[in-house]
Formats: structure tokens, C-alpha cells, sequence
């Protein structure tokens, strides 16, 4: 395996010119791993942001099909990182080594994913309006339109994903995706990893011949804002706490030219438990989800935070059922200090507070996280106190009881933006309540139906973003091909020659690049001949 130097990565070179150094720790004992980090200085920065400028007009002009061959690139370096590497990874976060392997597969996968979104060439979105010389009383130029890369993207690397959502997750690969050169801020709870990770990327990018400076990678504490605040940085992609999203959102729109933020930040999941379904299945819901609650020691975005149900005797068999199986479980380690210092506040935030109440649960104590359930009164929803719409990152979730069909869609209707909204229903249920499933819309990107939130499928169809504050801008996603949307603007030609237009819009363009012609696909051009 290649060495960990600690440097940071920048214009295809390696650079520590900084005085200060960060450490490397065993997630599980607080070790001292061996190996340190240098923090990027703000020249360094500074250089790592115009190495990304620099590239951009080159790798934007590249034929898509050259960038699709860099992220199979990219794919097939992961892929190539051996036992070592999990290994490296596991100590860094806790994770076992099943859940590293599974999550470097989906990582490639998403590279795959891109490639294949830029071979079809669906993503210009092409659009011709062809000359129309003779119409009166004005004649039409010629106009084209089609999407191109934004420009260089500051990526953050997330805690809870340290390959997934990180140095080459989603935001990373939809960037590439869209031609935009990326600057990546390693996360400072899995830094070695990041550095493989980064290594692995400049590898594919030499081996494909892509611009110096397509991507570059900076380590350190306060170098995000430097960063966010470089004019040569023209997007914001980000997945973490809602103070920190925020900030950025700050910093990025108080610029002397504002750029946008897509961050990821804060999700309770909601799930609603209809009466038909713990009527036949309750204690299996309480066993599958306490399951997904504990998954992953509760570090995923999009664990359910808040569970809904009407009173009846079914719902106080399963609060007993989800009581007994949060008794039964072991404290786990989460994925850094820092994580675990959070998870405390929030406990503490619910402690002593009129209206809610621990159901179950050791004390939190020690370096590990227990596992705790609460149970709090509907009316802290109904008058918009914030306690119950504030993530708490770790394996505890609330439970609120209403009191019927009209109190249950009141409550809904309170919540803030989510990521995912949950029903669990029988058919019966859907007939009776199917006036939730607007009220939803409004409140989550993604709505499921008798599953459990904290599986993210990496597709076509997938939207893993929803209304503020789960993402600070509901109309893209972070996960699936529709992310690529977020880092493209629309640019229109008029009266240009074939020459000049970028290949989506020429005359000669491939079949295989769908395009609206005078407001008709080219598919449906040729279906219709």
C-alpha cells in the first residue's frame, strides 16, 4: 500500500508547509495511530483553489465520455484498496470491517453510476430551437441550450460515511461528474483514510490523462471557511451538523458573489405506525425498528428519530415490546470523541424537560454510547418546541403518542423538513389515512412504505435531501444521478456555428445524447419517421 505522508494534496503535488499537525486516533481506544497530518496553511488553500480554477475550462471541455472513463478509473483504484486499507479505516471510525467493505463497493458503485450518466448524455438537457428565418413579424434565431459544470466545488467530507460520503463519495463523484474540478476538506476523524482515498483518485487521474489540479484534497481545523470564501470556489457540497451547514450557508451567501450550498444537516425520520398494522404485526415493528435505530450505533442521517401512533392498546403493547428491546442492548463506540460528546448533550437537552419521559436505557457513562428510548407528550409538537425537532446522532429515538387521526395530522404537520417520512400500514390503513401522504410530501424527500429509512439505495430514482433544515436546499439530492443537477447551470447559444457549440448541441451530435428539437426528443423524432 502507498505510504501516508500527512500532506495535503494539491495541483498533482504533495505540500505541508504548515507548522501545525494533526493526529491520527484509534476510534475504539483513543491510541495515537502513527500517523500525522499537516494543516494547510491559508496560501495553501489559496493554492488549492486556483490549481481547481485552473483546471476547470479544460476539464469542462472534455467529451463526456473522457470523464466517464476517469470515474470508472477512479471505481476500479477503489476497488483495488486491499485488507490494509479496511483495516486503516476500521480504527479510524469503529466500523466493522463488513461495514467498510460494503461501503467501498457502494463508493465504486456511485463512480459507475456517474459514468454511466455520462455516456447516455441525458444530463445537458439539450435544448434546440432551430432557426425559423421566414416567420413573421419577427424572424426566430437560432437557439441551443445546454447544461454545463458550475465551476470548482468545495466538497467536506462527512463523519458518519468515510468513504461514501467522503473524499470520493457522492458529492466528489457528481462534481467530477459534471466537469466541475473538486477541492476536498478531509475530515479530521478519518484522515488516513482520506489520504488513501485522495491517492487512489490522483492515480486514476494520471492514468487518464485528466488536467493538473482536477482534484485536490486540504487537512486541518478552520480551513472550511478559507475555503468557502476563495472566489475561484463556485459550490458548496456538504454533509454534517446543522450549526455547520449553516455556517457555510453564511459564509457562502455573504460573498461578494454569493455561491449556492448544498448541504445535508439534520433529519428525525419520522415514522408513523398506523392502527391496522401494529394490530397484526406489532412486536415484529418494535424488534425491526429498534434494528434500524441501532444500525450503524445510530450515526445515519437518516435513523428514525421520532415514532407516531394513536393511543390504543396495540400502541402500548409495542412501546412495551420497543422498551424491552432498547433494555437489551449493549452500549456501542461511535465514531469519535467528538460524536460521542454530542450524543451526551443530547440526552442531556431531553433531561428533566416538562413532558417527556425515559422509557428505557442505562445512564449515559464511559466512552461508549447507550442506547435510550424516550416517550414525550404530542403537545411539545403541537406548540413547535424545537427539543423534538433536534437530531440526536446516536442510538436513542422519541416516541409520541396522539390521540387520534385529526391530532396525528396536526403533529405531522408541525414537523420541520425531513429526509424521509415513513408509513407503516396495512391496506386498510392506506384507505383510512391516506390524507397523510400529502401532508408528507410537503415534509420529506423521500417517503417509504413498511421499510425502514436507514437503507439508501444508490440509483436513478433515489432523493436523499428534503426541505430546510434537512438540506439547505430542497430541490436536489446527494445521492442517486439527479445529484449531478446541483453543480450544472443552463447556458443558451444563439446564431453559433457548429464549431464553436459544445458537442451536445452540434448537428452531427451521437443519437445517444437525448435532445429536445423545436420541444420534441430526438427519440421520439426518429420513433415517428
Amino acid at each position: 500500500m502507498t505510504q501516508i505522508l500527512g500532506h495535503n494534496f494539491i495541483g498533482g503535488q504533495r505540500s505541508a508547509a504548515g507548522a501545525v499537525t494533526l493526529q491520527s486516533l484509534d476510534a475504539t481506544t483513543g491510541e495515537a495511530l502513527p500517523y500525522r497530518f499537516t494543516q494547510a496553511t491559508d496560501a495553501e488553500v489559496n493554492a488549492a483553489a486556483q490549481a481547481a480554477a485552473k483546471a476547470y475550462p479544460q476539464f469542462r471541455s472534455l467529451a463526456a465520455a473522457r470523464r466517464a472513463e476517469f470515474l470508472e478509473a477512479i471505481a476500479d483504484e477503489i476497488d483495488s484498496l486491499d485488507d490494509e486499507f479496511v483495516a486503516i479505516a476500521c480504527r479510524e471510525t469503529a466500523l466493522p470491517s463488513g461495514r467498510i467493505q460494503g461501503e467501498r463497493g457502494r463508493t465504486s458503485g456511485q463512480m459507475r453510476l456517474f459514468a454511466n450518466v455520462l455516456r447516455q448524455g441525458g444530463f445537458y438537457a439539450a435544448r434546440i430551437d432551430e432557426a425559423l428565418p421566414e416567420r413573421k413579424p419577427l424572424p426566430r434565431p437560432d437557439l441551443r441550450q445546454c447544461r454545463l459544470g458550475i465551476g470548482s466545488v468545495a466538497v467536506f467530507g462527512a463523519s458518519n460515511f468515510p468513504l461514501a460520503f467522503s473524499t470520493a463519495g457522492g458529492d466528489t463523484a457528481s462534481a467530477l461528474a459534471a466537469g466541475c474540478p473538486v477541492v476536498f476538506k478531509a475530515h479530521s476523524g478519518h484522515m488516513a483514510t482520506a489520504d488513501l482515498m485522495a491517492q487512489a483518485i490522483l492515480r486514476a487521474a494520471k492514468r487518464t490523462g485528466m488536467p493538473v489540479g482536477v482534484f485536490n484534497m486540504i487537512n486541518g481545523s478552520g480551513v472550511g471557511a478559507a475555503l468557502v470564501k476563495h472566489p475561484d470556489i463556485q459550490a458548496v457540497g456538504f454533509t454534517g451538523s446543522l450549526s455547520g451547514g449553516r455556517a457555510l450557508c453564511d459564509m457562502a451567501a455573504a460573498r461578494p458573489q454569493p455561491i449556492p450550498v448544498f448541504a445535508e444537516m439534520s433529519s428525525i425520520n419520522p415514522m408513523v405506525l398506523l392502527p391496522e398494522a401494529l394490530r397484526v404485526r406489532g412486536e415484529q415493528i418494535a424488534t425491526e425498528l429498534g434494528s434500524s435505530v441501532m444500525l450503524g450505533a445510530g450515526q445515519f442521517c437518516t435513523s428514525p428519530g421520532l415514532v407516531l401512533g394513536i393511543r390504543s392498546a396495540e400502541f402500548s403493547a409495542f412501546l412495551d415490546k420497543l422498551g424491552q428491546f432498547f433494555t437489551a442492548q449493549t452500549a456501542q463506540t461511535l465514531l469519535n470523541a467528538g460524536g460521542l460528546i454530542s450524543y451526551a448533550n443530547g440526552l442531556r437537552r431531553l433531561a428533566g424537560v416538562a413532558g417527556i419521559t425515559h422509557l428505557a436505557g442505562q445512564p449515559q457513562a464511559g466512552n461508549q454510547a447507550v442506547p435510550q428510548l424516550f416517550q414525550a407528550d404530542v403537545s411539545l409538537l403541537l406548540k413547535g418546541d424545537k427539543i423534538l425537532q433536534e437530531e440526536i446522532f446516536g442510538p436513542a429515538t422519541i416516541v409520541v403518542e396522539v390521540a387520534d387521526k385529526a391530532q396525528l395530522h396536526e403533529a405531522l404537520s408541525s414537523l420541520h423538513g425531513q429526509l424521509t417520512a415513513t408509513l407503516i400500514a396495512e391496506p386498510g390503513d392506506l384507505q383510512v389515512f391516506a390524507d397523510l401522504v400529502p401532508v408528507l410530501e410537503q415534509k420529506a424527500g423521500r417517503l417509504l412504505l413498511n421499510g425502514y429509512p436507514t437503507g439508501v439505495e444508490v440509483c436513478d430514482a433515489m432523493v436523499h435531501g428534503g426541505p430546510y433544515p434537512a438540506t439547505s436546499d430542497a430541490r436536489g439530492t446527494s445521492v442517486g444521478s439527479l445529484a449531478i443537477d446541483r453543480f450544472l447551470r443552463p447556458v443558451c447559444y444563439q446564431n453559433y456555428p457548429d464549431s464553436l457549440l459544445p458537442d451536445a448541441l452540434k448537428d452531427a451530435n451521437p443519437l445517444n445524447i437525448q435532445r429536445l428539437v423545436n420541444g420534441q426528443s430526438t427519440r421520439d423524432a426518429l420513433e415517428s419517421r
